[in-house]
């Protein structure tokens, strides 16, 4: 088989496991009396991801083929997801969720470090094999959000958006890719010749960059921005069923099939990555920045301004947008990461940036979401359009913020 084609299939198999119950696992957990504790599960994503990549990342490096731990991490994740499954299925709404949490705990734990490993096999096959990873990388990795979108669309169509089931698809398919694995091209470990410090392999030195200014600025804003991540794969789709209890918005498509509508925001992210290369060129780094900060905004207004009936389509205004706000963001600023810093700290500064973003600022937002919800439910009964204007308003005020603050140099910002 062709390099690239196994390779499009190992992403599209990594992040199939992902869509099966990202999106949705909210409305589970709503069903099964946790809703109160939704912020808990999509906060241990971020926590998992502080530390577990750069450790599996020393192990790949150091002992074990990237390929082979990608196989042996998909392996423990798919076995504990299926675990939770049982679990929830055998307690029914009886499941607790300290139970409940420390299975999915330990799946998390070992799916996280995997999506840095697949990338890691992917750019050590296609070096090996002397093809250009820039301009082939990108279209094996857009097979990765397709795979995202598809088990959205089955368990949403097979009715298991509200189940235990979506973790049985996940983990079905953790078991697939770690068979799959065994096809995967050898990735050679270090050959010790070089001894790094733990605090190196970890990339603590980009700690270093906070001493100067700009970068301070940068990584505070990256995290505050991160707040923002985690709240709608939590809390949409709960948000979009909870109008099931209203009789004209019972039987509208929004609410039969939520996680398809939500999917909009995977389609468009596809979409997105293509525009970048002409708002970069035309806008420059912190207005493309800017950008993706005041779509957040609109992200969350729309959501509660908008219903599934006559307003639905600010549902799917508010979906499309988020491929601007979650792409522009994440690729200028990788950018900006990467004129800014030396070469010799160019990959720890990337690892820093992804820290700040989805590991301290998607974990901080998960706890605040999860608050914002909860002061705002009496009764059982939420009221939805003041979480997501807060949601909207903590956003604006970050942008402006950002606007006024951050004043790169006109070099670091242009990307000719």
């Amino acid at each position: 088989m062709n390099l690239k084609v196994r390779l499009a299939v190992m992403n599209f198999l990594e992040f199939a496991v992902w869509g099966a119950y990202l999106t949705c696992m909210g409305i589970y957990l709503s069903n099964i009396g946790m809703a109160s504790h939704i912020g808990y599960f999509y906060a241990m994503q971020g926590l998992v991801s502080i530390i577990m990549p750069a450790l599996m990342g020393i192990i790949a490096d150091r002992w074990i083929p990237a390929q082979r731990l990608l196989g042996i991490c998909h392996l423990l994740a798919g076995a504990f997801m299926l675990a939770g499954a049982w679990y929830g299925h055998t307690a029914g709404g009886d499941a607790r969720f300290g139970m409940l949490f420390t299975i999915y705990s330990l799946s998390v734990a070992f799916y996280m470090p995997t999506l840095a490993l697949s990338n890691s096999v992917a750019y050590t096959a296609l070096t090996q094999a002397g093809m250009d990873t820039v301009r082939d990388f990108p279209p094996i990795r857009v097979l990765g959000t397709v795979g995202f979108i598809c088990t959205m669309w089955f368990v949403d169509l097979m009715g298991y958006k509200s189940n235990e089931m979506q973790f049985v698809v996940s983990g079905a398919l953790s078991i697939v890719l770690f068979l799959y694995t065994f096809t995967l091209p050898h990735c050679p470990t270090s050959k010790g010749d070089e001894k790094k410090s733990l605090a190196e392999a970890l990339g603590l030195q980009a700690f270093s960059l906070f001493r100067q200014r700009k970068m301070a600025i940068f990584f505070i804003f990256s995290m505050l921005l991160g707040v923002s991540l985690q709240i709608t794969n939590g809390f949409a789709t709960p948000f979009m069923e909870s109008f099931a209890h209203l009789p004209e918005y019972a039987d509208t498509f929004g609410v039969k099939h939520s996680v398809i509508l939500y999917s909009i925001s995977q389609i468009s992210e596809t979409l997105c990555i293509l525009m970048i290369p002409f708002f970069m060129k035309r806008y420059g780094i912190k207005n493309v920045m800017l950008i993706a900060m005041l779509a957040w905004v609109f992200r969350f207004a729309l959501l509660g301004a908008g219903n599934p009936g006559g307003g639905v389509w600010m549902f799917v205004g508010s979906m499309i947008i988020y491929g601007v706000a979650f792409d522009f963001f994440n690729i200028s600023g990788s950018l900006f990461v990467d004129k800014s810093t030396n070469p010799s700290m160019r990959s720890s500064a990337q690892g820093l940036f992804m820290l700040m973003t989805n590991g301290l600022g998607a974990t901080i937002g998960s706890f605040a979401a999860q608050a914002v919800v909860d002061s705002n439910t009496v009764n059982g009964v939420t009221a939805w359009p003041a979480c997501w204007y807060t949601f909207a308003l903590y956003a604006l005020v970050v942008c402006v913020a950002f606007a006024l603050i951050f004043r790169p140099k006109q070099e670091e910002v242009s990307t000719e």
